[in-house]
């Protein structure tokens, strides 16, 4: 009775990103620019989902499709087997996920991804113990898991402390707002990183926010781009970043 109340009370209650006065204050004083971001834009709320195992489920699905198809795919997922776990992905089966909008693909990496769970091939307790590196190592062995998503996971799910991800176009977009560079490379991106470091997840908060328009009359400094169609596929880092 009591581990059904705790699941209950997990999937009930919205739960945040964890940071508070003293990551903020460490990145005031480390960083005039984003100081001025954070005075104007205040804490950030975003969700983040603290059981792994549907956290690896929950990005997959999301990948390269809109924010709402994969909210829309979530919720009809809990809907249909409640307590998302490997019993269940295994008790479904390929076919049935498929049925709820996931693609043969997805639905094969997902059953996979349950299989190694079930069998002890993945030790998903063991991650939690390992260093941030390690974990996405870990992470991206798995199929449709790449380092981007492994690192989202360790912010949205394990909420390490430390991300920010130099392969994500909206962090990079932020940064440049935020800087005002006309590009960010590994070496600039290294620079700041080990200057906001060890509390990067929050600035990261802070580098979508700006990239997403949360300040109004910020620019991009990128070099303009000549217009090409449309792609009708999200990028999965502007995706995470809420735009």
């Amino acid at each position: 009775m009591v581990n059904y109340y705790n699941t209950v009370i997990k999937r009930t209650i919205k739960m945040f990103f964890a940071y508070g006065e003293k990551e903020i204050t460490s990145l005031k004083q480390k960083d005039k620019r984003l100081a001025e971001i954070i005075d104007k834009i205040g804490m950030i709320e975003r969700e983040v989902d603290t059981d792994l195992f549907s956290a690896v489920i929950h990005h997959i699905i999301g990948q390269q499709i809109s924010t709402k198809a994969q909210a829309t795919i979530w919720k009809r997922m809990k809907d249909q087997y409640g307590i998302i776990n490997a019993d269940t992905i295994l008790s479904a089966g390929v076919s049935n996920l498929q049925s709820l909008g996931i693609s043969f693909r997805k639905a094969g990496y997902i059953t996979d991804f349950a299989r190694k769970v079930k069998d002890g091939t993945f030790d998903i307790d063991g991650i939690w113990k390992k260093s941030d590196e390690e974990a996405i190592k870990e992470l991206s062995s798995l199929q449709g898991i790449g380092v981007w998503t492994a690192e989202m996971i360790l912010l949205f799910c394990m909420q390490r402390p430390n991300v920010l991800s130099f392969g994500d176009l909206a962090i990079q977009r932020g940064m440049r707002m935020v800087y005002h560079h006309r590009k960010i490379d590994r070496k600039l991106f290294e620079k700041y990183r080990r200057r906001l470091s060890p509390y990067c997840s929050v600035a990261s908060l802070y580098f979508w926010a700006v990239a997403g328009g949360a300040i109004p009359g910020m620019k991009d400094f990128a070099p303009k781009k000549q217009k090409r169609s449309s792609n009708p596929c999200r990028n999965d880092s502007l995706a995470a970043s809420g735009i």
